[in-house]
């Protein structure tokens, strides 16, 4: 292709968008380091301080604070008074950045660069030779994973998310049988088990780890009607009132097959609660998708390459809403609502109803 060919305006346009895109990965990775260590936590609560009161605070070495603060200044995220030296979190950034702003903590979701950071000569390798990445290449996964869920269970699960099921609270508060498929470290089951202590829950994953997190969790909080197994999901027994599986068919490498298993195991008027993401099954509806980069960057190095791993279906994250529904119509539900929480930009929830 010849200059003369290129549109130039267009050219250095783009151009300015990579550099962009360049500064911008960069300022990711600082604000994992800001969530993890606490800075934006604690800078949230200071007054305009040095990078020696900083550090003070925190517990850190002045020296990183320093180069970190400057990485934050030039990427308009802290404001910085060269007069006196001082830096500041102006609370309109603390409201996305820091634990107490709940749900809407965007710098916790950042710890995921540097997670799929350590996986990219195997997803590299993956596209040369297929197959995928196994789970155990992700040393923090189910922990990331566990602490972005608390947020949003802890702000809506009982409030918001439970009564998308019609009736469903009443019936929780009556007493019924209830499983949480894919649960990870069980926090969502351990809420539900709290707030409906005559109903009785159970909490099935494959992860070892997970199901000891949510057992101890389960104990701590003195829970008498919840229990945790390990377990495959697509494999499950039993009869239930109530299943859930929040942000995990997508990754499971036989979700078809889960998706039958849960319509066989739920009893005539049960409800299937499936809270998954919410995107097209179509690229070009994604387009404009507020998270459509970092989705797909996720089903890359995470969801699509751990299900393919495993010899399964490589859903990926954004298997989209027109795929969900035709796999819940085939698993048997003729009975599906698509439903959404205020507040949540990730997921849409479906109800799943069998009718008697």
């Amino acid at each position: 292709m010849t200059t003369d060919t290129l549109d130039l305006a267009k050219q250095e346009a783009f151009a300015g968008r990579i550099v962009q895109v360049l500064n911008d990965a960069c300022l990711g990775y600082l604000c994992s380091l800001g969530h993890r260590t606490r800075l934006f936590d604690t800078m949230a609560e200071l007054p305009p301080s040095t990078s020696e009161q900083i550090a003070t605070a925190t517990g850190l070495d002045e020296r990183y604070v320093r180069e970190w603060l400057g990485g934050m200044t030039v990427g308009g995220i802290v404001e910085y008074a060269p007069e006196n030296g001082t830096y500041r979190l102006p609370p309109e950034h603390a409201a996305a950045l820091t634990r107490a702003a709940g749900p809407d903590n965007m710098a916790s979701f950042m710890q995921n660069l540097a997670l799929i950071g350590i996986v990219e000569d195997e997803v590299f390798e993956a596209f040369r030779k297929g197959g995928g990445v196994p789970y155990s290449s992700y040393p923090r996964f189910q922990e990331l994973q566990a602490e972005e869920t608390a947020r949003v269970y802890d702000a809506a699960l009982i409030d918001s998310v439970v009564p998308l099921a019609p009736g469903l609270a009443e019936r929780l508060r009556e007493g019924i049988d209830a499983l949480d498929i894919g649960t990870g470290q069980g926090h969502a089951v351990n809420l539900l088990a709290e707030a409906f202590p005559q109903s009785r829950f159970r909490g099935l994953d494959m992860s070892e780890t997970g199901i000891a997190a949510a057992r101890r969790e389960a104990e701590e909080m003195g829970l008498r009607n919840v229990r945790f197994d390990i377990g495959d999901s697509a494999a499950l027994t039993g009869a239930y009132d109530l299943i859930t599986a929040f942000d995990v068919i997508h990754d499971l490498a036989r979700p078809a097959q889960t998706l039958s298993a849960v319509a066989a195991a739920l009893r005539d008027g049960g409800t299937f609660l499936m809270g998954d993401i919410d995107a097209s099954s179509r690229l070009e509806e994604n387009v404009d998708h507020l998270l459509g980069p970092a989705l797909y960057t996720f089903s890359v190095f995470y969801c699509m390459t751990v299900s393919l791993g495993e010899g399964g279906a490589g859903l990926g994250t954004v298997w989209g809403r027109q795929t969900a529904q035709r796999m819940l119509a085939e698993a048997g539900f003729d009975d599906v609502t698509e439903r959404h929480v205020e507040g949540d930009i990730l997921n849409v929830y479906y109800v799943a109803r069998k009718k008697p």
